[in-house]
């Protein structure tokens, strides 16, 4: 009984954490490669800087999660990405709580680029 309780709790939190945030839209790779010339939006890669040098698209700049994002225009689209799509979902949530409201997450990050 307690082994049926603990995998339940496992697959709430999952579900939980793959649920997409209201208010920002999800691309697939695919779509980000017709979006990478766009000069009206802005490209973020929350990754590491070792990450970030070790394999990076040239269009985006890195910011690291944890980083002020504050400083970034809100008249332009944030177009965020990370190595697997959990770190930039958390930075789509740091900038919708700074008022941010052209967000879009990268789905799968770099392991789908």
């Amino acid at each position: 009984m307690e082994t049926i309780i603990i995998i339940a709790v496992l697959v709430a939190f999952v579900a939980w954490r793959l649920k997409p945030v209201k208010g920002v839209q999800n691309v697939s790779t695919a779509q980000l490669k017709t979006m990478l010339n766009d000069k009206d939006k802005v490209f973020i890669d929350v990754r590491t800087p070792g990450e970030y040098k070790a394999r990076n698209i040239h269009q985006f700049k890195n910011i690291p999660l944890g980083s002020d994002f504050s400083k970034l225009p809100k008249d332009k689209e944030i177009v965020v990405i990370c190595q697997s799509g959990m770190r930039s979902k958390q930075a789509c949530n740091q900038l919708k709580k700074l008022g941010f409201t052209k967000i879009t997450n990268v789905r799968g990050g770099m392991s789908a680029y």
